[in-house]
Order: structure tokens, then C-alpha cells, then sequence
């Protein structure tokens, strides 16, 4: 399946014209009919019934052209993601922590970071249990942890926030 075909199958949806979908796409629209044929034949169901009128959606249709939409929107926003976040970053990383450890140290961490690695985009991953788990599974590059779950973890740099006292 094609973003080419996603879009002509949303845009004969939305007009259920073949004539003015093809013309919305700037295609022919024999263009526009092969396309969506060869959706058709892939999903192995029938999207559309035609008729000299135009085009119904059968009831699979519908719900087949629903989650398309929203599979297509979610597609715009990651380009758009993608475009801003190359613009502006050249590279990414995770912090794993829990949401306690976050109001205490992730602001100062992330403007420490921030004032020589400006152009690094810093994503939080908010855990409540099984930080060092995601952590050994590279969900996230960096974990913030006590010092004790960190002991079993081979060939890993511990960089201490700070000591806890017991007075």
C-alpha cells in the first residue's frame, strides 16, 4: 500500500466521484481507478461498490477509509515532526525516571544540558517501575536511578546528582 494510494482512496471517499477525486489529485482518472484497484486487490476486499453514478463505500469500506484517514494524518504530523525536529536538532535523546525524580532534577539536568548541547532534543519517558528494565532494553539512553538499582549493570557511567545523608 502506497501513501499514493491511501490519499486516492480518502479523496474518492470523501467526493465518491472517481472524475473529481482524479481532478482533486491532479491525476487522470484512469490514474486514480488503477490505484485504487490495486489497494482493492491488496487488502482483498472491496472498498468502494461503483455505479454509474459514481462510488458508494461498502460497509468494510467505511471502516477500512476510517482508520485510513487517521493512519494518514498521523503520517502528515511525523513528517512534519521530522522536518521541524531536523531544522532545529541534530540528534536525540531519552531520560528514563520516575515522576518524583522529575520535579526535583529533570529542569536543572535538562538546562545544564542544554547549555552546551543546545541542539540535542531531550525527550523525558516518565516510568513508574521498571526504569532500569527499559533502560537495559534501550528504550531510553539515560536513566535516572538510585545509585543501589545501577550496582548490577556492567559497564554503564553512574554520574551521582547528589549524596544522601542520614543524620
Amino acid at each position: 500500500m502506497t501513501t499514493k494510494q491511501i490519499d486516492c482512496c480518502v479523496e474518492l471517499a470523501h467526493t465518491l466521484n472517481f472524475s473529481r477525486a482524479a481532478e482533486n489529485m491532479f491525476v487522470s482518472q484512469p490514474t486514480l481507478t488503477y490505484q485504487i484497484r490495486l489497494l482493492e486487490e491488496e487488502v482483498g476486499f472491496p472498498i468502494f461498490e461503483r455505479s454509474g453514478k459514481g462510488a458508494a463505500l461498502t460497509p468494510a469500506g467505511a471502516q477500512f477509509v476510517s482508520f485510513l484517514a487517521g493512519m494518514r494524518e498521523e503520517l502528515k504530523r511525523a513528517v512534519e515532526q521530522g522536518q521541524n525536529f531536523s531544522a532545529t536538532y541534530r540528534d536525540s535523546i531519552s531520560i528514563g525516571l520516575m515522576v518524583r525524580q522529575a520535579v526535583y532534577f529533570l529542569p536543572e539536568a535538562i538546562r545544564l544540558f542544554a547549555e552546551t548541547n543546545s541542539d540535542v532534543q531531550i525527550t523525558p519517558v516518565f516510568r513508574y517501575e521498571n526504569g532500569v528494565e527499559s533502560f537495559l532494553r534501550n528504550e531510553v539512553d539515560i536513566l535516572f536511578a538510585l545509585k543501589e538499582q545501577t550496582k548490577q549493570i556492567p559497564g554503564i557511567a553512574v554520574h551521582e546528582l547528589f549524596e544522601s545523608r542520614t543524620d
